[in-house]
C-alpha cells in the first residue's frame, strides 16, 4: 500500500501548500505514482494544480460527507489530484453529528491505496475537525514550518494535537520530519529561529535542509506548474529532490 503522508502546520502562510505541490512532483519524477489530496477549503493546491475550484462540480466535501468515491483529476504534471472548493469548509460543521467521522477520509482513501505509492494530504491550517481526520487518516507527518519566532512557537500546539491523535485514533502515525521553510540567510532573525528548530526539534524528528524565501515559488504557482518546471536550475530543486528521497526511505 501506498504511505500517506499529511503535511500539517495549524498556522498558514507556511508554505504547505507549495510543499505538497513541489514535492509531489519531485516523487513523480523519480517515477512514484503521487495522488494529492487537497484537504483546505481555500483551495490553493487546486489552484497551483491548474484547476478552477469554483467551476468543479464533485471535490472531497463529496468523499467525506456524502461518502461519494474519491473525484481523482488524472495526470497534472505526472500526479493526480483530489481537489477542494470553498464548500468544504462547510464540512467542519457538517462532520460533527455524523456517523463514523473520525475515519472519513481514511476510509475515502482506502480503495485507492493499493493504485499509488505515495498519498500526500495537504491540511487547512488549523486545528479543526478537516485537519483531525487527516491526521487519523495518515501514515506520517511531515511539518513545514516558517523561519519565524512565532510560527515557531505555534509548533507546542501542534505538537500537543499530534499526541491526543496518537492516544487513541491513530497510534502509529510518526513524523516524517520538519522542513524549515522561507528562510533568508541575510536575517539574523530567521538565523536564531533556524537554530532553535535544530535544536529543540531534532529529538522529535528530522530537521530537513532550508527551503530559502524566494519570489521564484510564488512566480511558479501563479503560472500554475512546479518550481523544477518553472525554474529547472533553482537550488530550492535539490532540497526538494533530497526531500523526495528520505519520503522513499519511510517504512
Amino acid at each position: 500500500m501506498g504511505k500517506v503522508i499529511a503535511l500539517f502546520n495549524q498556522a498558514g502562510g507556511v508554505g504547505k501548500s507549495t510543499l505538497a505541490m513541489n514535492l509531489g512532483y519531485s516523487l513523480a519524477q523519480r517515477k512514484r505514482r503521487v495522488l494529492l489530496v487537497d484537504m483546505d477549503p481555500q483551495s490553493s493546491l487546486t489552484t497551483f494544480m491548474g484547476l478552477e475550484p469554483g467551476t468543479l462540480e464533485r471535490t472531497i466535501y463529496n468523499a467525506i460527507v456524502m461518502e461519494e468515491a474519491l473525484p481523482i483529476h488524472q495526470k497534472l504534471y505526472g500526479m493526480d489530484l483530489v481537489p477542494a472548493q470553498l464548500k468544504l469548509s462547510d464540512a467542519e460543521q457538517e462532520l460533527v453529528t455524523a456517523y463514523m467521522r473520525d475515519i472519513r477520509l481514511k476510509d475515502a482513501l482506502e480503495p485507492v491505496r493499493e493504485q499509488y505509492d505515495f498519498i500526500l494530504i495537504d491540511c487547512p491550517p488549523s486545528l479543526g475537525m478537516l485537519s483531525y481526520i487527516s491526521l487519523v487518516a495518515t501514515d506520517y507527518l511531515l511539518i513545514p514550518i516558517q523561519t519565524q519566532f512565532k510560527a515557531f512557537q505555534g509548533t507546542d500546539m501542534l505538537l500537543q494535537t499530534l499526541q491526543k491523535v496518537k492516544a487513541k485514533p491513530n497510534r502509529n502515525l510518526k513524523i516524517a520530519g520538519f522542513v524549515p521553510t522561507m528562510y533568508d540567510s541575510r536575517n539574523s532573525h530567521d538565523e536564531l529561529t533556524l537554530k532553535a528548530i535544530q535544536e529543540q526539534l531534532a529529538p522529535i524528528g528530522k530537521i530537513f535542509p532550508v527551503i530559502p524565501k524566494s519570489t521564484v515559488f510564488a512566480d511558479a504557482s501563479m503560472e500554475r506548474v512546479p518550481l523544477a518546471v518553472y525554474s529547472p536550475k533553482h537550488p530550492a530543486r535539490k532540497v526538494l529532490d533530497g526531500i523526495a528521497k528520505e519520503m522513499e526511505k519511510l517504512e
